[in-house]
């Protein structure tokens, strides 16, 4: 029952008793014109005895009054009638308080009646036997002047923090929260933080995970959420991947078919598949988690990357090469190159089996490298050089010492006698910083069998080539160029980086005497990388480098597919070498470089 309906039922009640009425409730009197004078008070009230020490509580608004028509009728007094009955004066007086409540006049002392500004408020013992109003609560009206009842929230918005999974399942937000499992995941990650003090690198990780999970479980236990079996353990895993992996790229890293990834953006991920570059459904949450994700990786090699040094080189722990750029660099946030490393090395029967070489191409590189000739993997961004050159240096023997020098510790070479040497870059304070040059010359002093060096991109090309010339056959690198031409040229270049102002006759002599190999490496339309020539290096002539091609891949053309048809085959030349081989027991069939004669009918 609303207010007015009770302040009216009061006063019929005191129109059947008009005796009992006017000995409780005096008869108001009639406003003074000055009472209506247009001055501005507060709000009406209305006065509760009942309680303790009395409590004026706010009467409605004029908002709410007028949003009420039936009431405001019932307040209109009769235009004819000049006398009122007393009951008739205590409803007309309680419905004109309510329908203009910014105007002071003396109200009736029925109870329940609304003080507008007296100049006295009633006793309470004048109010007799009636029956006080008590607070109610608020009406719907007042919670409309609230700004309405809350709009259910949109579940397009509400980011969930397993969506980035790329599994396929509903939304798993409630309406009305805000990242309710991202909010999970975070306090379950607090928790098991101030439990472990920090060390979750430390820890067992079989520890970890269990604990994980049994806080997963309390957390939703606690917050009263609903969950399936599925979807709670789908937040445990994706837990475990942020605090003991790398979050959401542990998926993407897991999948064998994934050979490259590429995060254009927290939000924007690009993986290689089959040769075939696609848009990844696994995203980050945030530029601060793919932040988090990259001071993982770069920390755990003892490099660091920030403002002052966006850009740096590192390595995951199976091998796997990592490049980031961060801002102000890039401008859409951290960016980050990642190529994958086979969780086994690919062997020769790997490559054979992807069509990248043939059998007879591998006994000829085989033989160089065990006859130790100096090889040079040349190719393109991406053609596979590295991979290449990690399975020709398994082909040096056990018995001998090898030395690498990389960037990024890559190989994965399977002989035992191995040094593994690394690049530094400068600190804080640009001081400390070790090149590949510098690691070049040093591991000219620690007796080595064979010296492996990565990738040639400075100046260490001539230490290298220095190197092959004074004692250290059978060394191997990698350059990037199209072609075997282009290679030497590439090579002198490189050479002159280093400083010294030779000319380029006596570099050219240098490649001409040092080099004897060129696998020239590229990756086709379809993806697949191929071996496409293995050239020789014959000397020079006095003014360019003579070269002459063993092997080849004669490209065809395409299948309806888009696959590259083809051929490997000799070219019918014999290398200079030939003879080198054999005297290091390591000769091949003369056969071998036959190249085949295809006969048409007559």
């Amino acid at each position: 029952m609303s207010l007015l309906d009770r302040v009216q039922r009061k006063a019929g009640e005191g129109a059947t008793s008009p005796g009992e009425d006017a000995q409780q409730t005096p008869t108001p009197s009639a406003p003074a014109p000055a009472a209506l004078a247009p001055t501005r008070p507060g709000p009406p009230t209305f006065y509760t005895p009942d309680l303790p020490g009395g409590v004026e509580l706010p009467a409605p608004t004029g908002w709410q009054v007028r949003h009420a028509p039936a009431v405001q009728r019932r307040a209109e007094p009769p235009a004819t009638e000049d006398v009122q009955s007393p009951a008739n004066a205590t409803a007309t007086a309680a419905a004109v308080t309510l329908a203009t409540p910014s105007v002071p006049m003396s109200a009736p002392a029925t109870s329940g009646s609304f003080q507008g500004a007296l100049p006295t408020a009633p006793a309470p013992e004048a109010l007799g036997n009636t029956v006080p109003l008590r607070p109610r609560s608020a009406p719907p009206l007042l919670m409309r002047t609230q700004g309405g009842p809350a709009e259910p929230s949109d579940p397009a918005r509400q980011a969930s923090l397993l969506n980035r999974t790329a599994l396929s399942r509903g939304p798993l937000t409630k309406p009305g929260s805000n990242n309710l499992y991202a909010q999970l995941r975070s306090k379950v990650h607090q928790r098991l933080v101030e439990e472990l003090a920090g060390n979750t690198g430390t820890a067992p990780p079989e520890q970890v995970r269990q604990r994980i999970a049994e806080l997963v479980n309390e957390m939703v236990v606690e917050q009263n959420l609903t969950m399936t079996r599925q979807d709670k353990q789908r937040v445990i895993e994706t837990v475990i991947s942020d605090v003991l992996g790398l979050g959401p790229l542990e998926t993407l890293l897991n999948d064998p078919e994934v050979t490259e990834i590429m995060i254009n953006s927290y939000r924007q991920i690009y993986v290689e598949q089959r040769g075939k570059l696609s848009l990844s459904a696994v995203t980050f949450e945030s530029n601060e988690q793919l932040m988090q994700v990259i001071d993982r990786i770069v920390s755990s090699i003892g490099r660091r990357v920030d403002e002052s040094s966006p850009m740096v080189d590192a390595r995951l722990k199976d091998g796997s090469r990592v490049n980031v750029i961060i801002p102000p660099l890039a401008l859409r946030g951290p960016t980050v190159t990642i190529r994958k490393f086979a969780k086994e090395a690919f062997t020769v029967e790997d490559l054979m089996k992807f069509d990248t070489v043939d059998e007879s191409m591998i006994r000829f590189l085989r033989a160089c490298v065990r006859g130790r000739l100096n090889v040079i993997v040349s190719g393109g961004t991406g053609s596979g050089k590295t991979t290449t050159l990690n399975i020709l240096s398994g082909f040096i023997p056990e018995d001998e010492r090898i030395v690498t020098i990389e960037d990024a510790a890559e190989l994965q070479l399977r002989q035992e006698h191995v040094v593994t040497l690394e690049t530094r870059p400068a600190n804080i304070e640009g001081r400390g910083k070790v090149s590949i040059r510098e690691l070049v010359i040093n591991s000219l002093r620690m007796r080595p069998d064979r010296i492996v060096i990565g990738e040639c991109r400075g100046g260490e090309a001539l230490d290298m080539l220095q190197a092959m010339n004074t004692g250290h056959d059978g060394s191997l690198t990698t350059l990037h160029a199209n072609n075997a031409k282009e290679c030497i040229g590439r090579l002198e270049t490189l050479v002159l980086m280093a400083g010294a102002e030779l000319p380029s006759r006596a570099i050219r002599e240098q490649i001409g005497s040092a080099v004897n190999i060129i696998v020239q490496q590229s990756r086709m339309r379809d993806g697949t990388r191929k071996v496409v020539s293995i050239t020789e290096v014959l000397g020079t002539d006095g003014e360019h480098v003579q070269l002459q091609e063993i092997f080849a891949f004669h490209q065809t053309g395409l299948d309806e597919d888009g696959n590259v048809l083809g051929s490997f085959g000799p070219t019918g030349i014999v290398p200079h070498f030939f003879d080198h081989l054999s005297a290091e027991g390591e000769g091949v069939p003369i056969e071998l470089f036959q190249s085949l004669q295809v006969v048409g009918d007559n």
